[in-house]
């Protein structure tokens, strides 16, 4: 029975030893050769792997900076500093870009806007497509403040405030996350230090909006006539700030009669 035990050890061991072997002899053959800048460039980025670039995690984006199907300022998260430590890594110039931040383009707040009835479910700004009237908010365009945005962000920037969707500009990235996850597409990334914001998406006439909500947009065109900058417009009964021209002079946002314009 010893020898037995010895002999089927001394198999077992000379099988794994063989297949030892073949794996190490398999890897070596078959292995893929990284590219060094392609290390380097990951172990720069943030590590995140939130996706905003457009790639599945950082080291999808790195492979395609080194393959140039991705400029090296592509991590939105790790903004000018990351896109210049790549850019060294690359051997490229980078200019500096625009620090953006997401911006919820909606004032209807508990107390200015108005519900149809009182909802009772799954808090789901999806699914609400599926709830009679597309949720309670009588606003169609507005904010429905169930938080898919909320759960969507990796950086804990953007919280379900009084109703509405707000974001923290300190802890947001511009990811985009919460931009792709908005069914309404209420978010969009604004510039940092944009001047004024028209935060209203309503293209409701003036008085259908008013029916809905006291801090709605009602499309009156004062702000459009008072601008020396030609940089607000009026399109589908909704102000919009050309942040080009935009010299924040703040009279957009003094002559708007509901202060929709931050």
């Amino acid at each position: 029975m010893v020898l037995g035990i010895v002999l089927a050890a001394v198999i077992v061991g000379a099988t794994g030893c063989i297949l030892g072997f073949f794996l190490s002899f398999s890897s070596e053959k078959f292995k893929v050769e990284v590219d060094e800048r392609e290390t380097a460039i990951l172990d720069v980025l943030p590590g995140n792997n939130c996706g905003g670039c457009g790639y599945a995690g950082c080291s999808g984006l790195a492979a395609a900076i080194v393959k140039g199907e991705a400029p090296v300022s592509g991590c939105p998260v790790g903004g000018d500093p990351v896109a210049a430590k790549v850019g060294e890594i690359m051997g490229q110039k980078v200019e500096k870009g625009v620090k953006k931040v997401a911006f919820v383009k909606c004032s209807g707040t508990c107390d200015k806007a108005e519900d149809k009835y009182e909802y009772t479910g799954v808090e789901d700004c999806n699914s609400m497509f599926l709830v009679p009237g597309s949720g309670p908010k009588a606003c169609k365009y507005g904010c429905m403040g169930f938080g898919s945005c909320v759960a969507a962000c990796p950086f804990d920037a953007i919280h379900i405030v009084d109703g509405i969707a707000k974001v923290d500009p300190a802890q947001c990235k511009a990811c985009g996350k919460c931009v792709d996850t908005c069914p309404r597409k209420l978010i969009e990334l604004v510039p940092y230090d944009a001047a004024h914001i028209v935060r209203c998406s309503s293209k409701d006439k003036g008085k259908d909006v008013m029916s809905v909500c006291k801090a709605g947009c009602i499309g009156c065109k004062l702000c459009e006539k008072n601008c020396e900058f030609d940089a607000v417009h009026v399109v589908d009964n909704i102000a919009y700030i050309d942040q080009d021209k935009c010299t924040g002079c703040g009279v957009c946002a003094e002559k708007c009669p509901k202060k929709v314009i931050i």
